[in-house]
């Protein structure tokens, strides 16, 4: 009976001290979230000091959408301190740098650190946008300095038309080039028992190769090396014009050398000099006026900067363009919906584009008397051909209404050109991997796996055609006659609806579809795209098309979710897609890591496998160009 006591009286005193302590931690809470509230989400005092440096710690992913959810400034808080996000969006970087090149404050940018591209972020198109802003600080005489340990494509390709690029003594240029090495699970698939039957149309439609073969097809492997070409020679054209070399000198040393040394890169005048951090430094002190202090020299984070700038601007009208506004010069909103990840049916995550939540969206801006114009950003490989149709249904519905205009990011392919193809006018960078025009349908059945492991199936049914979509036999050859059918179907339905909206022969698009992916810069040659430019340009030809004059608005979806549903959210203990994967690569540096990481990416596209006819318009699993 004593034994029974203590242990009643020690669990009392634990469920007191537990209660306690949740009470304590719950008023902590409410309390970070007050002040967060009531400062807007964000209670900084930032001051941009005169003659600052705006500094650009490239160590982040660039998107083109932003965060729906932002509960990363709520976890620094409630961690006692504010963590710097991972990922900026692009329209923040560019209008901030562009921003910079006015400011009378801003003496100069300071680059350094190094990207960490995941998903569909910092692609070539992105730093493209990000590259012609930094030229932009540049026309205005403020100098740009970089700072690069390890350098990569990504790194130089910004930093190349920087006043001074340095290296440290002890960093590396590694830029041999361009590669994509896909991964292929056919003999893991043999070797498991999952069956794998296709359909499909187009003799470059190569999404489905990663399931039916251990290597590349001839005809894949020419449009990679193609593509890839292509990316390549626009890159290496613009570093070595940055640098002041000869685009064939650069190639010569980039095949000798491999990765280059900070001796031969200094040599080669590829960068300007070597020097240590800290050098650099003190440098920027001399150049802000704190030479020998311990302060540290004037400057303002990239981030800390966007904070301070207008968030429902636009690019400035220039002058030849203001005309528009004769016509009408009218206020209104241009609306900027960011199409970014694979295109699924229905409502799709945060990291896809859902065809039922994306129609429902255009179809409400099209409703909305106050938004003038509509620019569809894409940033998507495609994905689901019934959820790419609705989407561009209410894309040709929009049209009636007022302008559509569509800019292409790093990726508008297969069904990502899909639903651009209608727009009134369509911009993609020279590095855009668009076209894909194809259609390819997977089967898989698991009856050899689930066999393995003792487990049968058996049917009953109605119809000669009633379990055609089970995965607990092979198809048979009449099935996979009537996926077929509805393959080319679609993919006829696909040629046909560019030949009408890009007003080309259909013979001449058959000719150019066949699933294969083209660059920007051949898309325009081959009248799939009609101008390079950026999501500045797309917004100021939307602007112009609508009448509208210098005070327009911009308004972007999908939307930023409020505090309350962030809040409802993490409480209900249901985190987005993207908090997830931030926890799970967290730290993940090793070829390990790197593997696993890959595979569990794989792992969730197949899952974005969910059109009900079984049909796709979609680019190869793999396509990452590095």
């Amino acid at each position: 009976m004593k034994n029974f006591f203590t242990s009643l009286l020690g669990s009392l005193t634990a469920l007191a001290i537990f209660s306690i302590g949740s009470v304590i931690c719950g008023f902590m809470f409410f309390a970070v979230i007050g002040s967060m509230v009531g400062g807007g989400g964000d209670s900084r005092q930032v001051t941009v000091e005169k003659g600052a440096y705006l500094v650009f710690d490239m160590s982040v992913n660039i998107t083109d959408a932003p965060a729906q959810m932002d509960s990363s400034a709520l976890m620094g808080a409630l961690a006692g301190g504010r963590n710097e996000p991972d990922r900026l969006q692009l329209r923040q970087v560019t209008n901030a740098l562009k921003a910079a090149a006015e400011d009378s404050r801003i003496a100069g940018v300071f680059l350094c650190g190094g990207f960490e591209p995941d998903g569909y972020g910092t692609g070539y198109a992105a730093l493209r946008e990000v590259r012609e802003a930094l030229e932009q600080v540049r026309a205005a005489k403020k100098p740009v300095i970089a700072y690069l340990e390890q350098a990569t494509v990504r790194e130089m390709y910004v930093a190349s038309l920087a006043d001074e690029l340095v290296l440290d003594p002890y960093g590396l240029v590694l830029m041999p080039g361009l590669a994509s090495q896909p991964m292929y699970y056919a003999g893991a698939f043999e070797k498991f028992g999952v069956g794998v039957q296709v359909t499909r149309v187009g003799k470059y439609k190569s999404a489905i190769e990663p399931f039916t073969r251990t290597g590349m097809s001839p005809e894949s492997r020419e449009q990679m090396q193609k593509l890839l070409d292509d990316l390549w020679g626009d890159l290496r054209n613009d570093i070595a014009a940055g640098r002041g070399l000869r685009a064939q000198d650069l190639q010569v040393l980039v095949d000798r050398e491999g990765f280059i040394q900070p001796e031969v890169a200094l040599q080669r005048k590829l960068v300007t000099r070597l020097a240590y951090r800290d050098e650099v430094i003190d440098d920027l002190k001399t150049r802000t006026g704190r030479e020998g202090s311990a302060e540290p020299f004037k400057q303002i984070g990239l981030q800390d900067y966007i904070f301070t700038l207008p968030r429902t601007t636009g690019p400035a009208i220039p002058p030849k363009t203001e005309t528009a506004g004769k016509r009408g010069g009218g206020k209104g909103a241009v609306a900027i919906v960011y199409a970014e990840g694979a295109i699924v049916d229905g409502r799709g995550s945060a990291k896809d584009v859902g065809g039922e939540r994306f129609a429902r969206q255009i179809r409400r801006l099209r409703q909305d008397d106050k938004v003038k114009a509509i620019v569809l950003r894409v940033n998507s490989p495609g994905g689901s051909a019934t959820a790419s149709e609705h989407i561009q249904r209410e894309i040709r519905l929009a049209r009636k209404e007022k302008p559509v205009i569509v800019s292409m990011g790093a990726y508008a392919a297969s069904g990502g050109y899909w639903i651009a193809t209608y727009g009134d006018r369509i911009f993609a960078e020279p590095g855009t991997i668009t076209g894909s025009i194809g259609v390819f349908g997977m089967q898989l059945d698991m009856q050899k796996l689930a066999n393995n492991v003792g487990v049968t199936f058996d049917s009953v049914k109605t119809g000669k055609y009633a379990d055609t979509r089970t995965i607990a036999r092979p198809k048979t050859p009449d099935e996979m006659a009537l996926y077929q059918r509805m393959v080319d179907w679609i993919y006829e339905e696909f040629v046909g609806k560019v030949a009408e909206s890009r007003n080309i022969p259909k013979e001449r698009v058959h000719e150019i579809a066949q699933g294969r992916v083209w660059s920007g810069a051949e898309a325009l040659k081959l009248g799939l795209v009609d101008e390079i430019g950026g999501l500045d340009d797309a917004i100021l030809y939307a602007v112009e098309k609508a009448g509208l004059g210098p005070n327009y608005r911009v308004q972007e979806f999908p939307r930023k979710k409020e505090m309350a549903e962030v809040l409802n959210e993490m409480l209900g203990g249901r985190f987005s897609p993207e908090q997830s994967d931030a926890r799970v690569r967290a730290g993940n540096k090793g070829a390990v890591n790197e593997l696993v990481s890959r595979i569990q990416d794989e792992a969730h596209i197949l899952n974005e496998f969910n059109d009900p006819k079984g049909i796709y318009a979609r680019l190869p699993l793999d396509l990452i160009v590095k």
